[in-house]
């Protein structure tokens, strides 16, 4: 036995696809919990975007505090 469906199988397959045309009954959500759901499909952030960006400004405002020091001690000494 083959693994796999043999081409004539294939072709049977894409022309009863193509009589049912499953994509002309496609509606999608239609709910607003489901159109919010699929909303969210391609959304690959999450918390982590959150504390990445916090992580990020944090570093930035560390920066501008040790140029900030930098300063003040090359005015001292």
């Amino acid at each position: 036995m083959s693994k796999g469906w043999t081409p004539e199988r294939r072709a049977r397959q894409a022309a009863a696809i193509q009589r049912w045309q499953p994509w002309a009954q496609s509606t999608g959500p239609r709910s607003p919990d489901g159109k919010a759901r699929s909303a969210r499909n391609a959304d690959k952030g999450g918390e982590w975007r959150e504390t990445r960006d916090l992580i990020k400004e944090m570093n930035q405002l560390m920066r501008q505090q040790q140029e900030a020091l930098g300063e003040i001690e090359d005015k001292l000494f």
